[in-house]
């Protein structure tokens, strides 16, 4: 019997803070030839993020993106999905929902101003599967990242961002503050960091695979994450998908 839990790591403020304070530190041993070599790279890796496509900003529905509305016992959700930055994770999640898998599941673990986790048949957190019944490995795209209203894949544990760790679980972040407190100007595109003042979760970037985004429903999203919970962060009265429609399939 599968037991392993499907979690999203709830980081703590100040371990963020440690971790990408630590991201940014330089060696003091350098030379001052491999200093501006390091600062040259940094530039160009800047030039090069603030150049890429970011999908999560806007509203619209590209051609190829698809567009699902996930009705829930609270409320409908409208959430565009990315299958260029990943496509496993679309596939996996668009074929579920076309095969009615995920109706009926409840919301098994919610967090207030950090994220709402469903996904899983038995509605314990150990369960679920892909639809190639067999767990897949995160895909981490340079475009995609955790700002509020973001839809990921969560994992069943490892640090290890190759190992295949996904089934069929998937979390919304819902969270509203600023929590980066300036700390990611160096690995971030200019228009990410202004999307994380108004929210986000930024501690999860480059662990789990962003595969979507909230374009209208987030107030649900967030009424769902202020729910009474109990044991394991589980809501103490049933919250369901009750569907999740097919609006638009991405055109290849």
């Amino acid at each position: 019997m599968k037991t392993k839990k499907w979690l999203v790591a709830l980081t703590s403020l100040t371990m963020a803070t440690l971790l990408l304070t630590a991201c940014g530190s330089n060696d003091k041993k350098e030379s001052a030839s491999s200093s501006d070599k390091t600062e040259e790279t940094k530039k160009e890796k800047k030039v090069d993020l603030n150049s890429l496509e970011l999908p999560q900003l806007s509203k619209e529905v590209a051609e190829d993106e698809a567009l699902v509305e996930m009705v829930t016992s609270e409320g409908s959700i409208k959430i565009k999905l990315f299958p260029k930055e990943a496509p496993k994770a679309v596939e996996n999640f668009m074929t579920h929902a076309k095969e009615g898998y995920y109706k009926d599941v409840i919301f098994h673990r919610v967090i207030q101003d950090f994220m709402i986790q469903t996904g899983d048949p038995e509605g314990t957190g150990a369960g679920g599967e892909s639809i190639w019944k067999e767990e897949f490995a995160p895909e981490i795209s340079n475009s995609l990242y955790h700002i509020n209203g973001a839809l990921a894949v969560a994992r069943s544990g490892g640090d290890d961002i190759t190992e295949k760790t996904q089934g069929s679980q998937f979390y919304i972040v819902s969270n509203g503050h600023d929590v980066s407190d300036g700390l990611l100007a160096e690995d971030y595109p200019e228009k990410i960091i202004e999307a994380y003042e108004k929210g986000g979760a930024p501690f999860l970037d480059k662990k789990y695979s962003v595969f979507g985004q909230v374009i209208e429903g987030q107030d649900v999203v967030d009424k769902i994450a202020t729910t009474e919970t109990g044991e394991a962060d589980k809501p103490k009265k049933d919250i369901t998908i009750k569907e999740i429609k097919i609006l638009q399939e991405a055109k290849k």
